[in-house]
Protein backbone atom coordinates (compact mmCIF):
# COMPACT_ATOMS: atom_id res chain seq x y z
CA UNK A 1 0.00 0.00 0.00
CA UNK A 2 1.39 3.37 -0.95
CA UNK A 3 0.43 5.15 2.28
CA UNK A 4 -0.34 2.29 4.64
CA UNK A 5 0.06 2.22 8.37
CA UNK A 6 -1.24 0.25 11.31
CA UNK A 7 -3.83 2.93 12.11
CA UNK A 8 -2.16 3.97 15.34
CA UNK A 9 -0.63 7.41 15.57
CA UNK A 10 0.23 9.18 18.78
CA UNK A 11 -0.54 12.84 18.93
CA UNK A 12 0.59 15.00 21.81
CA UNK A 13 -1.54 18.11 22.13
CA UNK A 14 -2.29 20.84 24.60
CA UNK A 15 -5.73 21.69 25.97
CA UNK A 16 -7.86 23.26 23.27
CA UNK A 17 -5.85 21.78 20.37
CA UNK A 18 -8.11 18.79 19.71
CA UNK A 19 -9.15 20.02 16.25
CA UNK A 20 -6.09 22.14 15.48
CA UNK A 21 -4.74 21.44 11.98
CA UNK A 22 -1.31 20.55 13.40
CA UNK A 23 -2.90 17.66 15.33
CA UNK A 24 -4.82 16.14 12.41
CA UNK A 25 -3.38 13.76 9.85
CA UNK A 26 -4.85 13.84 6.37
CA UNK A 27 -5.93 10.45 5.05
CA UNK A 28 -5.60 9.30 1.46
CA UNK A 29 -8.48 7.13 0.27
CA UNK A 30 -7.59 3.45 0.08
CA UNK A 31 -4.05 4.20 1.23
CA UNK A 32 -3.27 5.81 -2.12
CA UNK A 33 -3.54 2.48 -3.95
CA UNK A 34 -1.60 -0.73 -3.72
CA UNK A 35 -0.02 -3.64 -5.56
CA UNK A 36 -0.55 -7.33 -4.93
CA UNK A 37 2.45 -9.40 -5.88
CA UNK A 38 3.22 -13.08 -6.20
CA UNK A 39 6.63 -14.69 -5.89
CA UNK A 40 8.12 -18.05 -5.13
CA UNK A 41 11.15 -19.10 -3.11
CA UNK A 42 13.28 -22.17 -2.52
CA UNK A 43 16.62 -22.88 -0.92
CA UNK A 44 18.12 -22.55 -4.41
CA UNK A 45 16.67 -19.19 -5.42
CA UNK A 46 13.55 -17.19 -6.04
CA UNK A 47 11.22 -16.67 -8.96
CA UNK A 48 10.62 -13.45 -10.77
CA UNK A 49 8.04 -11.29 -9.08
CA UNK A 50 4.59 -11.10 -10.66
CA UNK A 51 2.39 -8.04 -10.12
CA UNK A 52 -1.05 -9.67 -10.03
CA UNK A 53 -3.39 -6.87 -8.99
CA UNK A 54 -3.20 -3.15 -8.65
CA UNK A 55 -4.07 -0.11 -10.75
CA UNK A 56 -6.01 -1.22 -13.82
CA UNK A 57 -5.55 -4.90 -12.88
CA UNK A 58 -8.48 -6.95 -11.57
CA UNK A 59 -8.31 -9.03 -8.40
CA UNK A 60 -6.53 -12.35 -8.71
CA UNK A 61 -8.83 -15.28 -9.54
CA UNK A 62 -8.10 -18.95 -10.21
CA UNK A 63 -7.75 -18.48 -14.00
CA UNK A 64 -5.33 -15.57 -13.65
CA UNK A 65 -3.43 -17.52 -10.97
CA UNK A 66 -2.84 -20.37 -13.43
CA UNK A 67 -2.07 -18.09 -16.39
CA UNK A 68 0.03 -15.42 -14.66
CA UNK A 69 1.71 -17.28 -11.79
CA UNK A 70 1.75 -21.04 -12.25
CA UNK A 71 2.40 -21.34 -16.00
CA UNK A 72 5.08 -18.67 -16.40
CA UNK A 73 6.79 -18.96 -13.00
CA UNK A 74 6.10 -22.24 -11.19
CA UNK A 75 6.39 -24.57 -14.16
CA UNK A 76 9.88 -23.42 -15.24
CA UNK A 77 10.97 -23.28 -11.61
CA UNK A 78 9.69 -26.80 -10.89
CA UNK A 79 11.75 -28.10 -13.80
CA UNK A 80 14.77 -26.15 -12.49
CA UNK A 81 14.42 -27.80 -9.05
CA UNK A 82 13.76 -31.25 -10.52
CA UNK A 83 12.45 -34.43 -8.87
CA UNK A 84 10.99 -34.01 -5.42
CA UNK A 85 9.59 -30.54 -6.12
CA UNK A 86 6.66 -29.86 -3.79
CA UNK A 87 4.70 -26.67 -4.35
CA UNK A 88 3.53 -24.81 -1.26
CA UNK A 89 0.80 -22.23 -1.47
CA UNK A 90 -1.84 -21.31 1.07
CA UNK A 91 -5.59 -21.87 1.23
CA UNK A 92 -6.52 -18.67 -0.61
CA UNK A 93 -9.58 -19.20 -2.82
CA UNK A 94 -7.64 -18.60 -6.02
CA UNK A 95 -5.13 -21.29 -4.95
CA UNK A 96 -7.60 -24.00 -3.93
CA UNK A 97 -10.09 -23.74 -6.79
CA UNK A 98 -10.82 -26.86 -8.82
CA UNK A 99 -9.32 -25.21 -11.91
CA UNK A 100 -6.01 -24.85 -10.08
CA UNK A 101 -6.06 -28.37 -8.61
CA UNK A 102 -6.85 -29.80 -12.06
CA UNK A 103 -4.03 -27.82 -13.66
CA UNK A 104 -1.48 -28.90 -11.04
CA UNK A 105 -2.55 -32.54 -11.42
CA UNK A 106 -2.33 -32.25 -15.20
CA UNK A 107 1.24 -30.93 -15.09
CA UNK A 108 2.19 -33.37 -12.30
CA UNK A 109 3.05 -30.82 -9.63
CA UNK A 110 2.73 -32.10 -6.05
CA UNK A 111 1.40 -29.62 -3.53
CA UNK A 112 1.77 -29.42 0.21
CA UNK A 113 -1.65 -29.80 1.76
CA UNK A 114 -2.58 -27.39 4.54
CA UNK A 115 -5.40 -28.03 7.00
CA UNK A 116 -8.42 -25.80 6.36
CA UNK A 117 -7.85 -23.91 9.61
CA UNK A 118 -4.18 -23.64 10.35
CA UNK A 119 -1.67 -20.94 11.14
CA UNK A 120 0.05 -19.68 7.99
CA UNK A 121 3.47 -21.20 8.45
CA UNK A 122 4.64 -20.63 4.89
CA UNK A 123 8.12 -19.09 5.16
CA UNK A 124 7.37 -16.69 2.31
CA UNK A 125 5.06 -14.77 4.67
CA UNK A 126 8.15 -13.71 6.62
CA UNK A 127 9.81 -12.74 3.36
CA UNK A 128 6.83 -10.50 2.51
CA UNK A 129 7.31 -8.84 5.92
CA UNK A 130 10.99 -8.30 5.12
CA UNK A 131 10.06 -6.81 1.74
CA UNK A 132 7.59 -4.40 3.41
CA UNK A 133 10.22 -3.34 5.99
CA UNK A 134 12.72 -2.62 3.23
CA UNK A 135 10.21 -0.51 1.31
CA UNK A 136 9.15 1.44 4.42
CA UNK A 137 12.82 2.15 5.15
CA UNK A 138 13.46 3.72 1.74
CA UNK A 139 14.45 7.36 1.75
CA UNK A 140 12.81 8.96 -0.07
CA UNK A 141 9.67 6.88 0.21
CA UNK A 142 7.78 6.02 -2.99
CA UNK A 143 5.19 8.72 -3.76
CA UNK A 144 3.40 7.17 -6.73
CA UNK A 145 2.19 3.68 -7.56
CA UNK A 146 4.76 3.49 -10.34
CA UNK A 147 7.54 4.33 -7.86
CA UNK A 148 6.09 1.78 -5.43
CA UNK A 149 6.15 -0.90 -8.13
CA UNK A 150 9.78 -0.08 -8.93
CA UNK A 151 10.68 -0.15 -5.22
CA UNK A 152 8.97 -3.52 -4.71
CA UNK A 153 10.84 -5.01 -7.66
CA UNK A 154 14.19 -3.55 -6.61
CA UNK A 155 13.87 -4.69 -3.00
CA UNK A 156 12.74 -8.19 -4.07
CA UNK A 157 15.81 -8.45 -6.29
CA UNK A 158 18.06 -7.26 -3.43
CA UNK A 159 16.92 -9.75 -0.77
CA UNK A 160 19.93 -12.01 -0.24
CA UNK A 161 19.50 -15.74 -0.74
CA UNK A 162 20.83 -16.49 2.75
CA UNK A 163 17.73 -14.77 4.21
CA UNK A 164 15.51 -17.18 2.24
CA UNK A 165 17.59 -20.21 3.21
CA UNK A 166 17.34 -19.25 6.89
CA UNK A 167 13.54 -19.01 6.61
CA UNK A 168 13.28 -22.38 4.86
CA UNK A 169 15.59 -24.10 7.34
CA UNK A 170 13.35 -22.88 10.16
CA UNK A 171 10.44 -24.99 8.83
CA UNK A 172 11.22 -27.97 11.08
CA UNK A 173 11.11 -25.72 14.15
CA UNK A 174 7.94 -24.02 12.89
CA UNK A 175 6.13 -27.31 12.43
CA UNK A 176 7.28 -28.61 15.82
CA UNK A 177 5.97 -25.40 17.42
CA UNK A 178 2.58 -25.88 15.71
CA UNK A 179 2.43 -29.47 16.95
CA UNK A 180 3.34 -28.40 20.52
CA UNK A 181 0.65 -25.70 20.34
CA UNK A 182 -1.82 -28.26 18.93
CA UNK A 183 -2.45 -26.07 15.92
CA UNK A 184 -2.68 -22.89 17.97
CA UNK A 185 -0.62 -19.73 17.87
CA UNK A 186 3.17 -19.92 17.93
CA UNK A 187 5.98 -17.39 18.16
CA UNK A 188 6.44 -17.68 14.40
Amino acid sequence: MLYGNDGRNKVYKRDGERYAQCCIEEKVSYGGGSWTVWGGISADGKTELAFVSGPRLPALNCHRYVEECLEPHVMPYAHFIGNGFIFMHDNARAHTAGVVRDYLNEVDISIMEWPARSPDMNPIEHLWDELKRRIRARDPAPETLSQLQDAIQEEWDNIPQHVIVTLIRSMKNRMEAVIRARGGNTSY
